[in-house]
Parts: C-alpha cells; sequence; structure tokens
C-alpha cells in the first residue's frame, strides 16, 4: 500500500472518530433535554390532577349547595302552607314566622354565595339603662285601693241571710229577740251581669239571769276563699273567662270597670292563682291518684309556654323564659294539665310515676324513659306501652304531597285514608267488636302499608327531604302505630291530646305568658278542672262554681266526690237550696255506696 493511501486511511479514521464524539454528545445533550422534558410533563401532570381533584370538590360542594337550597325552598314552601294554609294542623304560627324569615336569610345567604357571618343587630351588647337615666318618666306605682265598698254599688242584689242555730231556739222560747244584721258585700255574677251580695248576720239580744242584755251575731259559716271581695260565682266567671275563653285580666277588668265594679288585674291575678293552687291540692289531686291508679291508657301532649322573669337587680328588661304544659287524658274520665319549666325525661317520669298500662303519644325523646326497661328486673314496676299517633304519620305524608307534589306522598296520604275510613266505620261498636272488625279488615291494610313505606324508605334514606323523613317516621314507629290493634279501646291517633291542648294554645295568643313557675301551676290546676267538666258535659263555669261553695265543708277524704265524673251524682244528693246559696249552711250527704 502507498504512503498516500495510508495517510488518506489514517485521515478517514480520525474523521470517524471525530464523528462519534460528536455523535455522543449529540445523544447526551439530548437525554438531559429529553429528562427535563419529562420532569416537566410529570409536573405538569401532577398539577392537572390537582386541579381535576379541585374540581371534584368544588363540583361536590356546588352539589350540596344545591341541595341545600332546595331544601331550604321545601322548608320556605311547607312553612308558607303552615302558616297560611294548613290552620287545622294547630300549629303556633308566630313561631313558625320566626323560623320562616330565618330561612328566607339563610336562603338569600346560599343565592349570595356569601360566606360571610352575619352583622350583629345594632342593639347587641347595649342594655337598657336604669331608672331615671334615659330621660323618659317613669309611671309611679299604683297605691293600694284597699277592700272595695260595694253598699253604694249600683247592681242587681242577692240576700243572704245567716242565722244561728242555738239563738233562733231561744227566740222560739221568748228569751232571746232579734234586734237586726250585720251586713258585709261580696261581688256576685249570674248569667247577665254582676250581683251584689249582701251577707246579713242576724244580731240577737238575750236577756240574761241577772237582768241584763248581751249581744251575739251569727258566725260566718265555713267558706274556701275568707275575705275575698268576689263570691263563689264571680270567681267561677273570672277563671272560666281567663282560661276557658281566653280572655286577659286586662279585658276583665275593664268589664267590671264599665258595670261601676273597679277590680284591677292584679287582684284577680291573686284570686285565679289562689283558686288554682287550692283546687291543685284537693280536687285535681285526688283525680290524679285515682288516674295513675286505674286508667287503662293516658294520652299525653305538650306545648311550649312563656314564662315572665324575675325582675332584674338593675331593672333591665329580661326575655321571658320558656315552660311546658303536658296534657294527659286518663280515658274517658279525667284531663290534666301538668306545668313543668323544662320539658325532660325526667319531669315525664315523674308525672308517670306509679301508672301501668298504655301510653299514647307522639315519638318526642321524651317519653322514651316511660317504655324503657328497667336496668333490673323488677316486678313491682308497673309497665308501660308505647301506643303511637298515626295522625302524625300521615301528616308527614301530607308535608311531602304539598311540597314536593310527589305522587308516592299522595299514594301515602290514600293508604291511611282508607285506613280512617274503615276505622270511622267501628266509631259506635264496643270494645270487643272493634278489635275484632280491625284484625280482619285493618291488620292486612296495615302490613300493606309498611311493607310499601319500608320499601320506600330503602329507595329514599340516602336522600334528605320530606319523603325519606315520612317514610323513616313509618318505619321507626311501626311497632307503636300498630299497638292500637291489641284493644277496642285504644284510639287509632292522638288528635284528643291535640285539641284539648288548644285551651293552651288560645290563652297563649290572648294572656302571652304565666308569671312565674307557681302561676304556671296554678293556671294548670284550673285548666285541669274545666277541660274534665267539658269531658263530661258539664257547664264549666258553673261547675267552679259549685265546687268553690261546696269546698269548704266537704270532707278532706273524699275529695274525689267533686271531680266533674262524679259531679253529677254528688249534685243530686246535695240541698238544691243550700247549693244555690252564695254562702250559708251546707248538708254534706253521706258517701255513696262502694261498686
Amino acid at each position: 500500500m502507498s504512503t498516500k493511501n495510508v495517510d488518506d486511511e489514517i485521515c478517514q479514521w480520525y474523521r470517524n472518530l471525530g464523528q462519534m464524539r460528536v455523535s455522543e454528545d449529540v445523544n447526551e445533550g439530548s437525554k438531559l433535554r429529553v429528562a427535563k422534558l419529562e420532569a416537566l410533563l410529570a409536573a405538569e401532570q401532577t398539577a392537572l390532577e390537582q386541579e381535576r381533584a379541585t374540581v371534584a370538590r368544588l363540583q361536590i360542594e356546588i352539589q350540596k349547595l344545591r341541595d341545600g337550597h332546595a331544601r331550604l325552598r321545601q322548608d320556605i314552601e311547607l312553612l308558607r302552607r303552615r302558616i297560611f294554609v294548613a290552620k287545622a294542623e294547630r300549629i303556633d304560627t308566630r313561631q313558625l314566622e320566626l323560623e320562616f324569615a330565618g330561612k328566607l336569610a339563610d336562603l338569600e345567604a346560599l343565592e349570595k354565595n356569601a360566606a360571610t357571618t352575619p352583622d350583629a343587630h345594632p342593639s347587641e351588647g347595649i342594655s337598657d339603662p336604669p331608672d331615671g337615666n334615659d330621660g323618659r318618666k317613669r309611671k309611679p306605682r299604683a297605691r293600694p285601693k284597699g277592700r272595695r265598698n260595694l253598699a253604694d254599688a249600683n247592681l242587681p242584689e242577692r240576700r243572704v241571710e245567716l242565722t244561728d242555730p242555738e239563738f233562733e231556739e231561744l227566740v222560739k222560747q221568748g228569751k232571746a229577740v232579734r234586734v237586726g244584721f250585720e251586713i258585709s258585700y261580696r261581688l256576685g255574677y249570674e248569667r247577665g251581669g254582676h250581683r251584689k251580695v249582701v251577707i246579713a248576720r242576724t244580731t240577737y239580744r238575750a236577756e240574761a239571769a241577772d237582768g241584763t242584755s248581751e249581744f251575739a251575731t251569727a258566725p260566718l259559716p265555713p267558706q274556701t276563699f275568707e275575705r275575698f271581695l268576689a263570691a263563689p260565682s264571680k270567681l267561677a266567671n273570672i277563671v272560666h273567662q281567663k282560661f276557658g275563653m281566653g280572655l286577659p285580666f286586662f279585658r276583665l277588668a275593664a268589664e267590671c270597670g264599665r258595670f261601676g265594679v273597679p277590680v284591677d288585674r292584679g287582684t284577680m291575678c291573686r284570686w285565679a292563682e289562689e283558686v288554682g293552687a287550692t283546687l291543685g291540692a284537693t280536687v285535681i289531686e285526688a283525680m290524679r291518684k285515682e288516674a295513675l291508679s286505674t286508667a287503662f291508657c293516658i294520652a299525653t301532649d305538650a306545648t311550649g309556654i312563656a314564662v315572665l322573669p324575675p325582675p332584674h337587680e338593675d331593672g333591665r328588661r329580661q326575655a321571658c323564659n320558656k315552660g311546658h304544659f303536658f296534657v294527659q287524658i286518663a280515658d274517658r274520665d279525667h284531663i290534666f294539665f301538668e306545668y313543668t319549666p323544662r320539658e325532660t325525661s325526667a319531669a315525664v317520669a315523674q308525672m308517670f310515676r306509679g301508672f301501668g298500662g298504655y301510653v299514647q303519644a307522639d315519638a318526642k325523646s321524651v317519653f322514651d324513659i316511660l317504655y324503657r326497661p328497667p336496668p333490673e328486673p323488677d316486678d313491682d314496676k308497673p309497665v308501660m306501652k308505647e301506643v303511637g299517633c298515626l295522625a302524625h304519620c300521615r301528616r308527614r305524608y301530607w308535608e311531602a304531597a304539598v311540597v314536593l307534589k310527589s305522587p308516592v306522598a299522595r299514594e301515602g296520604l290514600y293508604r291511611l285514608r282508607r285506613i280512617y275510613g274503615m276505622e270511622a266505620q267501628w266509631s259506635d261498636s264496643t270494645p270487643d267488636e272493634r278489635r275484632r272488625l280491625r284484625d280482619l279488615h285493618l291488620r292486612p291494610e296495615l302490613e300493606a302499608f309498611f311493607t310499601w313505606a319500608t320499601a320506600g324508605y330503602d329507595t329514599e334514606k340516602n336522600q334528605r327531604g320530606l319523603l325519606r323523613s315520612a317514610f323513616g317516621y313509618a318505619v321507626r314507629q311501626k311497632e307503636a302505630l300498630m299497638r292500637f290493634l291489641d284493644d277496642g279501646r285504644l284510639r287509632i291517633d292522638n288528635n284528643t291530646s291535640e285539641r284539648n291542648i288548644k285551651l293552651v294554645a288560645t290563652g297563649r295568643r290572648a294572656w302571652l305568658f304565666v308569671g312565674s313557675d307557681d302561676h304556671g301551676t296554678a293556671t294548670g290546676h284550673m285548666l285541669s278542672a274545666i277541660a274534665s267538666a267539658r269531658l263530661h258535659n258539664l257547664d264549666a263555669e258553673m261547675y267552679l262554681r259549685d265546687v268553690i261553695r261546696v269546698l269548704a265543708h266537704w270532707p278532706p277524704d273524699r275529695y274525689i266526690e267533686l271531680a266533674p265524673k262524679y259531679w253529677a251524682a254528688t249534685k243530686s244528693r246535695l240541698v238544691p237550696a243550700q247549693l244555690a246559696a252564695e254562702y250559708g249552711p251546707l248538708d254534706i250527704p253521706a258517701p255513696p255506696p262502694k261498686q
């Protein structure tokens, strides 16, 4: 090989070696760029996943807001129906109006998607200034007016002459003479207006053995309320007008003033409290003992009442406290209104202490303590069985039907209407016959209804709303709702309690509150007497008048004879003329034979 060829080959070899080195450098640079691009791509993919997670979370939150918006719309529609349409549902519209305003505020906040907290009320944290520091003139406290003198009152008179049997015998024997009367007055009431009750106590003059004369006045007979200006008839009128008809004391005071007999509402309030406390310690207590020991079923319900708080030390106004009235209906015998400052399980357990039988109530949790078995077996403790209220179950389907326009809810209403229609056909049957008919016709209908409700609940249990609430109530309360099939004496619903609780609702709209816990207790006793009298088709006002008239003469161990359940039989054994008189002697009949 020539030298030139060798040199060319060497040059070519160096040339190839250089190209290989350049190619390797290019490959290394490409690998670095690819690694950088892959790192950027991974970062972008990570960011994209984060963005997707954020979008998914926002979509969930948006869906929650939409669901909340829809529920608020449903609540507003339901409240509007209750306030303006469903008056028959017996709902306290004032409280619903407050809830309605709150729901509207929540809805506006959702629609604006605003997460800010609402501003405080302008007056929050500012207390009322003490007396005399706000520039306003304080109304001076009214001075006591003392005992009213009815001598010059232009009212029809009802005269009651009281005599002394011992001196009357001396008058017959010629050893004493009547010389006049000692006169006092009471304010009575008859249908048509007030009456002036003139109590004329006979004054006697008797000749003593030494020739001197002795004077004596017939004593006053026993009175249930001594030193009251009001006679039993007027007391009964005030109590019935206030607690039976829902008239506040200021209107009753205005009526008395119109007849020329000014009686301020503070005096009426003291009279009513005394009447309530006296009835509660005598007749109502005897009724309660009998009911807890003998009743077959007690139906109960509760409602709230405003209670005036005690005055603040610095004279500031305070918001009313909230108390509660429980109504208890013992079969067709007695009705009680029990006041409690707190609606708690302990208060319910105390009210039903010693009772064993059926308890019909709604599904409120405070009643669960009545049906709970004792921690240790106790044969002496009475057993109480829960009876549900089918009207409460129906009401939830009604709410879902009117708000959601749901055909499923309307189907529930139709099924329940069939059940109520069957039950109405047997209202005049005997308990045994009613139970037989229920087993034959109603039990299959109820079983089909609860099978349908269970299937509906399985479908709706993951979706919040009125429809799930309706199905859930029926499924959870199935055993209690079917309990009325056990006995023909049990009712299909608890509407009787709700009708009687209207006494409190009517008063709450008129006289607004009770003055204290003691006033609440006394109010409950008077409501008990009025409701029980109406239960037995008695004139409640006349019943109160007669009971107040005879209570001071009646033996304490026989107070149960004065209960409305037994009053017709008791009244028939009294002397009519003695009972008609506002004051005077009263012959107590012998107790009725025990049956």
